[in-house]
C-alpha cells in the first residue's frame, strides 16, 4: 500500500482558488476510478472532481465552505501500488495518470459528448447503434455516491426539507434539477407521484432562480429584516467584471424597433415540420444567427481593444455568449464557432448551453474566449434593455420581448408582431456608424429571415 495526494487541480484558466461547496467521500470510504468527490465552486463554475485512482480515503484537506488554493492537497488516497510500483510525484497539481485513467471532469467532458450524441441520435431517429459510452459515462450514471444534482438544487432542497434520494430526476442522466424540487416542495407527501415537466423554458424569465429572487412572502413579513449575501465565486467574478468593463471602456448604445412578424411565422411552420421534431426553437436561435451574420458582415463589431499594445483585435471567428440567470448567479457561457453554424445547429447549441447554465454544469472552458454576447430580457416582460459590455468583447446585443403591437404598413395601421433590439458598443474600437449599420442588418434579419437564411 502507498499512499496518493491529490492536488486541487486549475480547472479553468489561470484560476488560483477554489470553494469547497460539498464532500461526496468521507474518511474511510473507499473509492473507484473517476468516482465523484467533490463539488468546488470557481470563479468561473460550479465542477464536479473526479477521483484520479482507486482506493481509500485517508484524509480530506478542508472542510465545506472553505476556500482551497490551486495545487494545494486536496485528499489524501491509500492505493494499491502493486509490486515493486511507485507513486510518481504529482506535476502541475495533477494526480498522477495511471493506466486507464479518464482524464476528464465527470458531468462535463466524455460524458457530456455521450449524452449530446444520445440525444442527437433520438432526435434524427438513425437506425444505427450508439457507440459504447465511455468509462466518464458510465461512472457518471452508475456511482453509489449521493443522488445526482447540483450544489445550488441541493442546498435549495435542504431549505425545504427535501430528501433528494425521493425524488426521480428529470434532467441528463437522472439529474435532479431545481423544477423536480419545486414540484417536490408544491406536494411533498406525493412527490413521487408528480410527472416531472420537460417543457422548454426561457434561460431567463419570470421564475429565474436568482439568488437575490424567489423569497417567499412569509419570510418577507416574519424573517430578519436584513440579509448579508457572501459576494464570491460565480457572484465575484460577474460584479468584478461589471465593475471593470464599466470603468473602462466607453460605453455607447444605439437602439430600434423591427417587426418580427415574419420570425414568429417562421418558427411556428419549423415547429410543424417533422424534420424539425423535439428540436427547441426560439425566437433567441433566430437572433444569434442575425448576430453571426452580422459579424461576417461588419468584422469590426467582433473585436475587442488591447490596451496594453493600444491595438483592436478584430477576430473572424465568433464565439457567441449568451447571458444565463442561473441559481448561481449571472454567467455568459459562449458558444465556440457560432458562426460556423446552421439553423438546426444553432439550436442544438443552444439547448445544450441553456440546460447545462439551468443544472449549474457550465464548463470553465464555455466562459472564456466570448467576441460577441447576446442577452434576452423578453421572458422577463421587458419591452428593452441598454446592458454592460462583457469584458474583452466589442458589443453586446439585448433583445426584448415580442409583442403585438400597432405597424404602419403600406400607410395602413394594421398589427404585427414587434420587438425592440439595443446594442451597447465598446466606442473605442466601434464607432455609430459601425454600429447602427450592424443593428440594422440584424434587423433586416428579423423581418425576413427566411431569404436571410437562403441567401447565406
Amino acid at each position: 500500500m502507498s499512499q496518493e495526494i491529490f492536488l486541487l487541480p486549475d480547472v479553468g484558466e489561470g484560476l488560483v482558488e477554489a470553494e469547497i461547496v460539498t464532500w461526496k467521500v468521507k474518511v474511510g470510504d473507499v473509492v473507484i476510478l473517476n468516482q465523484p468527490l467533490v463539488d468546488i465552486e470557481t470563479a468561473k463554475a460550479t465542477v464536479e472532481l473526479p477521483s484520479p485512482c482507486a482506493g481509500r480515503v485517508l484524509a480530506l484537506h478542508g472542510d465545506v465552505g472553505d476556500v482551497m488554493e490551486v495545487h494545494k492537497p486536496l485528499i489524501t488516497f491509500e492505493v494499491d501500488g502493486g509490486a515493486g510500483a511507485s507513486t510518481p510525484e504529482p506535476r502541475n497539481g495533477e494526480a498522477p495518470v495511471g493506466e486507464g485513467r479518464e482524464a476528464v471532469l465527470i458531468g462535463y467532458g466524455v460524458a457530456n459528448e455521450d449524452a449530446l450524441a444520445t440525444r442527437k441520435h433520438r432526435r434524427t431517429g438513425s437506425a444505427g447503434p450508439l457507440s459504447s459510452p465511455s468509462p466518464a459515462a458510465v461512472a457518471l450514471v452508475s456511482s453509489d455516491s449521493a443522488p445526482r444534482s447540483t450544489p445550488p438544487v441541493r442546498l435549495y432542497a435542504k431549505q425545504h426539507g427535501i430528501d433528494l434520494s425521493s425524488l426521480t430526476g428529470s434532467g441528463r442522466d437522472g439529474l435532479i434539477t431545481r423544477g423536480d424540487v419545486e414540484r417536490a416542495v408544491g406536494n411533498p407527501a406525493g412527490a413521487l407521484d408528480v410527472a416531472p415537466s420537460r417543457a422548454s423554458v426561457p434561460i431567463t424569465g419570470p421564475n429565474t432562480t436568482s439568488r437575490f429572487v424567489g423569497r417567499d412572502l412569509e419570510s418577507w413579513s416574519s424573517g430578519p429584516k436584513e440579509e448579508r449575501i457572501p459576494v464570491k465565486g460565480v457572484l465575484r467574478s460577474m460584479s468584478d467584471a461589471m465593475v471593470q468593463s464599466a470603468f473602462s471602456a466607453p460605453h455607447a448604445a444605439v437602439w430600434v424597433r423591427v417587426d418580427a412578424t415574419k420570425t414568429v411565422e417562421l418558427l411556428a411552420a419549423l415547429k410543424k415540420h417533422p424534420n424539425m421534431a423535439g428540436l427547441r426553437l426560439s425566437p433567441l436561435t433566430i437572433i444569434a444567427l442575425a448576430v453571426c451574420d452580422a459579424a461576417r458582415h461588419y468584422p469590426g463589431i467582433n473585436s475587442s481593444f488591447d490596451s496594453s499594445t493600444n491595438e483592436v483585435v478584430v477576430r473572424r471567428c465568433v464565439n457567441l455568449g449568451i447571458a444565463a440567470d442561473t441559481p448561481r448567479g449571472l454567467i455568459v457561457p459562449n458558444i465556440k464557432g457560432a458562426d460556423q453554424l446552421d439553423l438546426v445547429g444553432m439550436a442544438e447549441a443552444l439547448n445544450v448551453l441553456v440546460d447545462k447554465a439551468r443544472n449549474g454544469t457550465t464548463t470553465p472552458n464555455e466562459m472564456i474566449g466570448t467576441t460577441l454576447s447576446i442577452t434576452n430580457v423578453g421572458p422577463f416582460g421587458v419591452d428593452a434593455a441598454v446592458p454592460i459590455l462583457p469584458p474583452g468583447t466589442g458589443a453586446i446585443l439585448a433583445m426584448g420581448r415580442i409583442a403585438k403591437a400597432p405597424w404602419v404598413v403600406d400607410d395602413a395601421v394594421v398589427v404585427r408582431h414587434v420587438v425592440e433590439i439595443a446594442m451597447s458598443f465598446d466606442h473605442r474600437q466601434v464607432d455609430g456608424a459601425m454600429a447602427s449599420a450592424v443593428l440594422s442588418h440584424i434587423g433586416r434579419f428579423l423581418q425576413d429571415p427566411a431569404t436571410a437564411l437562403l441567401a447565406g
